[in-house]
C-alpha cells in the first residue's frame, strides 16, 4: 500500500470511529433490537397508533445506522480486494483499489459530516436573511449575487425556496432578501453561512472601470418546530401593513398586504409580502419571529444572533468569506483557510466544500 492508501484508511476509520460516537452506536443498536422485538410481537397492531409510532422510531434509528454499517462494509471488501490483487501482483487491480479507497474517504467525510448535524435544530428548515451594507448600489447588487448563489445551491440539493421578503436596490440589486429554505438538514448545512461576506470586482455601474469592494451580510436562523412553543405577549409587538413592491402587475401597491412586525422588547423585526393575502404574509412573518426568538434563546447561536441583529458592522475586518473577481478569481473562507480558484462556480452555488469544513470544525 502507499502512504496515500494508508492515510485514506485512516480517515474512513476515523469517520467510523467519529459517527459512532455522534449517533451512539451502543445504544441506537440495542434500541433498535428492542423495537424490533416489539413489532415480531403477537399483538403488535393490537394499537395501531403505538404502532406506527414505534416503526417511526425504529426506521429512524436504522437509518442513522445505515451508514455507518455501509462504509464498514465497503472498506473490508475492498482491503479483501486488495489482498489478492497484492497476492497475484495485479497492477490494474491494485491501482483500481488505491481509486476506490479515495473515493470511499471522500464519502466516509460527508457521512461524519452528516452525523455532526444530528439535533432537531439541524434538521429544520430555514431562512436566510441578507442585507447589503458597505458600498451603495454595488453591495446591493452583491447582495443580490449572494442570494442567486444560495437559491442555486438549494437547486442543485432538490431543496425548495421561496423569497418571503425583498427590498429591491434604487438602481440595481437588493437592500434586503430574506429566502425560505426548506429541506433535509437545510439550516444545519446553512448555520456557519451567518457572518459578512466581501466581494471584490471592477464594478459595472462605475463608468471609469475602477476595483470597488463592497459587503453584505448573512443571517441564518431555523424555522421553529410546531412542537416548540414560543410565547409572545400581543403587547411586545407593533404589525404595520404596507403595500408590496415589485415589479407590477393588478395586485402590486394596490392593498396593504405586506406586514412587518417588530417585536419590541428585543428589537427584531420579521416581514413577508410574499402572498397577496395580508393574513398569510403575518402568518410568515409571525413563523419567522418565533424562529428568530428561540434562536436568540440558545447559547451556541450567539453569534448568528448578534449578526442577525446587525451588532456587526457590515464592513470591512469582520468578513467570513472574501470573493475576489478582479484582478484574479479567487475565494477564501477566513474562518478555514479554505480556497477556491473557480470563483464563479462559486457564486453559481458550488459552495458544498466551504460548508463543510465550517462545519467539521467541531469534529
Amino acid at each position: 500500500m502507499t502512504p496515500q492508501d494508508l492515510k485514506n484508511i485512516e480517515t474512513i476509520e476515523n469517520a467510523i470511529k467519529n459517527i459512532k460516537n455522534f449517533v451512539d452506536f451502543e445504544y441506537t443498536t440495542n434500541r433498535i433490537n428492542e423495537l424490533e422485538d416489539k413489532v415480531n410481537s403477537p399483538d403488535f397492531w393490537d394499537n395501531s397508533e403505538v404502532a406506527i409510532s414505534v416503526i417511526k422510531e425504529r426506521d429512524k434509528l436504522r437509518g442513522a445506522i445505515l451508514g455507518i454499517l455501509d462504509l464498514e462494509a465497503k472498506l473490508s471488501e475492498l482491503l479483501e480486494f486488495m489482498e489478492l490483487a497484492e497476492s497475484e501482483n495485479d497492477a490494474k487491480s491494485i491501482a483500481e483499489f488505491s481509486g476506490g479507497l479515495e473515493s470511499l474517504a471522500k464519502e466516509a467525510f460527508k457521512n461524519q459530516i452528516e452525523s455532526v448535524l444530528s439535533s432537531a435544530q439541524d434538521s429544520a428548515n430555514c431562512y436566510v436573511e441578507i442585507n447589503s451594507g458597505a458600498g451603495g448600489t454595488e453591495a446591493q447588487d452583491w447582495a443580490e449575487m449572494l442570494a442567486r448563489m444560495y437559491f442555486r445551491w438549494a437547486e442543485k440539493r432538490n431543496y425548495k425556496t421561496e423569497i418571503t421578503d425583498k427590498t429591491d436596490g434604487e438602481e440595481a440589486g437588493v437592500k434586503s432578501i430574506t429566502l425560505y429554505v426548506k429541506g433535509a438538514k437545510a439550516y444545519g448545512w446553512l448555520k456557519k453561512e451567518t457572518g459578512v461576506h466581501r466581494l471584490v470586482r471592477i464594478s459595472p455601474f462605475d463608468s471609469n472601470a475602477r476595483r470597488h469592494t463592497s459587503f453584505a451580510s448573512v443571517s441564518v436562523t431555523p424555522e421553529l418546530d410546531n412542537d416548540i412553543e414560543i410565547e409572545i405577549n400581543d403587547a411586545d409587538l407593533r404589525i404595520d401593513t404596507y403595500r408590496s413592491s415589485g415589479a407590477g402587475g393588478q395586485h402590486v401597491n394596490k392593498t396593504d398586504s405586506a406586514v412587518r412586525i417588530t417585536h419590541i422588547p428585543s428589537g427584531i423585526v420579521t416581514q413577508s409580502q410574499v402572498d397577496r393575502s395580508q393574513h398569510r404574509n403575518r402568518e410568515i412573518a409571525m413563523n419567522m419571529l418565533k424562529s428568530k426568538l428561540y434562536a436568540l434563546k440558545l447559547k451556541e447561536q450567539e453569534d448568528e444572533i448578534k449578526a442577525s441583529q446587525n451588532k456587526t458592522d457590515i464592513a470591512w475586518g469582520n468578513q467570513i468569506r472574501s470573493y475576489v473577481l478582479q484582478p484574479y478569481q479567487m475565494v477564501k473562507d477566513t474562518r478555514t483557510g479554505i480556497e477556491k480558484g473557480s470563483a464563479m462556480a462559486v457564486l453559481d452555488g458550488d459552495i458544498d466544500e466551504f460548508l463543510e469544513a465550517a462545519i467539521s470544525t467541531i469534529l
